[in-house]
């Protein structure tokens, strides 16, 4: 859902020339790649990279019931969130499947942003009105807002640079303002590559500027959406659409840590019993033999019985080996057990591991 008004900018133009695509969601998307995706994934690692994410929606929720409305709508413990921190979460429907999962910031006491995925922008926010009482209300700031991702261990130093060194002073998903071409702006210490980085959202009007001063850094480069699927899913990080969705629950995607059962929320009911009946299903990481790669709906087999399936593989550019995340049946989901992943014309044998597969990320630290 990004802005429309930046379709004519060189930003947008120079994603033009790579091969962008017109988005469903009324601008252009991201490109896969600038100068190649191992490139890319390897400099996001060692410097710094800078991610053009202005398709992801964003929500503003006001109100005296806000956030008892948002209690109940997401997993996670809202009324815990301070201000200035932000918390990662799902919307669930009443099966307990996954409608979105998202990251909540409180910015004032009684005003709440949402960061969702693009695909389900309109769900998520006819969702969410429906759910929300009289005394709280909902506005689709998406439009007229732009968001940047500076990624790498030396993100921290560029943002200190260009912006403020108050930027030093932000923690794991913790946020600020700050002022950004004139304007304030929300700056926080968050990401989707388990490296230090941040997330920028400015005016729609200012991303153009911003974008070209932050490359005006020899420490930062552009990386497309190649790069952030090999670096996500070396952390072992799920995506909407491939791991999760209304079918699949927070348990079975072994994110139970996110959900809060001490509350009520949508879902929560279809998810107790799930807990007392056992799940069919688990998520799995697995690392291949090889450098070759398993495929989205690729066939798992355990001594010969197809088990299960994968929802996300590639070639590991910093273990150089193929990667994956799939589903197998309850009872396959050992850590060091052996596997067999078939594919169109291809065979290959994996063993399940624990996540990360990358362990030398500097998010945290």
């Amino acid at each position: 859902m990004e802005d429309t008004t930046l379709r004519n900018t060189p930003l947008v133009d120079t994603h033009k020339s790579l091969g962008a695509k017109l988005s469903p969601f009324g601008g252009w998307l991201m490109p896969i790649q600038y100068e190649g995706i191992i490139a890319e994934h390897a400099w996001t690692r060692k410097s710094t990279s800078l991610f053009d994410i202005c398709h992801m929606g964003e929500f503003l929720i006001c109100g005296d019931t806000a956030e008892s409305d948002l209690n109940r709508i997401l997993t996670c413990d809202i009324p815990g969130i301070g201000i200035g921190r932000c918390r990662y979460g799902f919307m669930l429907n009443e099966n307990g499947g996954i409608i979105d999962d998202l990251v909540t910031y409180r910015i004032q006491d009684k005003i709440w942003m949402l960061v969702v995925n693009a695909a389900t922008s309109d769900k998520d926010f006819d969702h969410i009105k429906e759910n929300l009482s009289g005394n709280s209300s909902i506005e689709d700031i998406s439009v007229r807002t732009a968001k940047l991702d500076l990624q790498g261990p030396f993100s921290q130093d560029v943002l200190a640079k260009l912006v403020s060194e108050r930027v030093l002073d932000l923690t794991y998903y913790s946020f600020a303002k700050f002022a950004v071409l004139g304007e304030g702006s929300i700056i926080s210490r968050t990401g989707y590559t388990g490296e230090l980085g941040y997330e920028l959202y400015v005016d729609a009007s200012k991303v153009e500027n911003l974008w070209g001063m932050l490359l005006k850094d020899d420490r930062v480069k552009p990386a497309g959406l190649g790069a952030r699927d090999t670096l996500r899913l070396e952390m072992g990080y799920p995506l909407y659409g491939q791991e999760l969705d209304e079918i699949i629950t927070p348990l079975e995607a072994g994110m139970e840590s996110f959900i809060d059962l001490n509350k009520d929320f949508i879902g929560k009911e279809t998810l107790l019993k799930k807990k007392e009946e056992g799940l069919e299903k688990k998520i799995i990481h697995f690392i291949s033999s090889s450098r070759r790669s398993p495929r989205h709906n690729d066939i798992i087999f355990s001594e010969g019985k197809e088990v299960g399936y994968v929802t996300s593989g590639s070639f590991s550019p910093s273990l150089e080996l193929g990667i994956g995340i799939g589903y197998v049946e309850n009872g396959y989901d050992w850590i060091g057990s052996k596997v067999m992943i078939k594919g169109k014309n291809k065979e290959l044998q994996a063993e399940i591991t624990d996540k990360p597969f990358y362990k030398e990320g500097t998010a945290r630290k």
